[in-house]
């Protein structure tokens, strides 16, 4: 279809346009942008006018479920979720039930998610079978069938060795290895931020220790091999500290947070919110603050929903019993321009922006989060002013659980189109 998106304010971080501008797509790609292309009639045009157009959001964490756990959430329900929220590309972990170690699995997600027409979705393969930390996965074919890197999800490997195994393996064939610091006995069963608060609720904490001692395992290991690491989730000041030095010694790696821990600190379990129970915990204001900063620093080089739907089964429980998650695709885009507001700067927005796109498809390296002429056209149009209320029964997610229920946000998606298609209008 051709379309003709005119009047809108073009936001392109990737480009660095951001002015109003005509946007023209046709077969699936960016055909112009400004002035129509010689023999351009378009088949629709969307008046964008009050409007942001900007590129589809790349979410690096987002759980659909499925296979095994479709209780909690289906495909259906979490790709809407996605379009509603104005994703237009994902990232899901391995930790699927049967674990995604098999290049059958990941083709049966990718052809079932195919045939839905909306966000497209890139698979991590599981790095040892089953996740349990022993045996190698047979990376190659799970490459071949189309998973863009290599996780253990939230299951720390205990034998280092393995790890440097791994490691090795990846370096030697070019393959990305995605990893979130934790060590896989201190703070192994905490459910809050090891501080004065958890201490006083009577809560079990995992110390931000467990997450520097695996970051310095890690680097240690990134040093012998030269592999490259993607750190998912990062959620203490001391452990971006650490990423800010490897960066600057010029290890390759990566990391993002979670857009929960941007926004929130632990004082937010309140009265035992199970809402708030979250992995990792939300941790003190010093660290949120650090993560803030981190942002604009460019340690944190990408921003995630860390989707995870919980049904109500296992939520609505005491705190100490509840499953950890949030559901987050449909929240990424107002949390950040929640970020961006708190700035109190111009150039905040594009900055927010790229963090959920350019730069999230640069970690990932995936061709999209970029409005150039040439590249496959998925892009979301939201108004930046319409405030919407956080309502469970509201959310198109099959999770209704995040604890930014009764939140006012501004950042309301008006339409999601992929690969040029309108796949979500409202």
């Amino acid at each position: 279809m051709k379309l003709h998106i005119q009047n809108g304010r073009l936001i392109d971080p990737a480009n660095g346009i951001d002015a109003v501008r005509d946007l023209f797509i046709d077969g699936g790609v960016i055909a112009a942008i400004g002035t129509a292309p010689a023999g351009f009639n378009a088949e629709r045009v969307i008046d964008a006018t009050g409007l942001v157009v900007a590129p589809g959001l790349v979410d690096l964490s987002a759980r659909l479920r499925e296979p095994g756990y479709e209780f909690k959430a289906t495909l259906e329900s979490e790709m809407l979720a996605a379009m509603q929220g104005g994703v237009t590309s994902l990232v899901c972990p391995p930790d699927t039930d049967p674990v995604l170690d098999e290049p059958g699995l990941v083709e049966m997600l990718k052809h079932r998610a195919r045939n839905l027409h909306q966000a497209h979705v890139h698979p991590l393969g599981a790095l040892t079978v089953g996740l349990k930390g022993v045996a190698l996965t047979e990376m190659a074919e799970l490459t071949e069938a189309g998973c863009i890197g290599f996780s253990q999800a939230e299951v720390p490997i205990e034998d280092t060795n393995v790890l440097l195994r791994a490691l090795q393996y990846a370096n030697t064939f070019g393959y990305t290895v995605w990893l979130r610091p934790q060590d896989a006995h201190i703070g192994a069963g905490g459910i809050a931020h090891a501080g004065p608060l958890a201490s006083r609720l009577g809560l079990s904490g995992v110390p931000v220790m467990a997450e520097t001692i695996a970051l310095h395992t890690i680097f240690e290991l990134v040093r012998a091999t030269g592999a490259r690491v993607h750190l998912c989730r990062l959620s203490s000041a001391a452990g971006l500290e650490l990423v800010r030095a490897a960066k600057k010694e010029g290890l390759p790696v990566t990391c993002d947070v979670g857009v929960h821990h941007l926004h929130m600190t632990d004082a937010d379990i309140g009265f035992f919110d199970s809402n708030a129970r979250l992995t990792p915990p939300l941790r003190a204001q010093r660290d949120r603050d650090a993560i803030r900063a981190g942002l604009l620093d460019g340690t944190v080089d990408a921003v995630c929903s860390d989707h995870t739907p919980v049904d109500d089964d296992e939520k609505l429980l005491p705190f100490g019993e509840a499953s950890p998650g949030a559901t987050g695709l449909e929240l990424l885009l107002s949390l950040m321009l929640k970020w961006a507001d708190d700035q109190h700067d111009p150039a905040a927005l594009s900055r927010a922006l790229a963090k959920v796109s350019i730069d999230a498809a640069r970690v990932a390296g995936l061709p999209a989060g970029d409005l150039a002429v040439g590249n496959a056209a998925d892009v979301v149009l939201f108004d930046p002013n319409a405030r919407w209320l956080v309502n469970g029964a509201a959310l198109a997610s099959q999770g209704k659980h995040t604890p930014f229920l009764g939140y006012e946000l501004a950042g309301q998606v008006r339409a999601t189109i992929v690969a040029g298609r309108v796949a979500f209008e409202r």
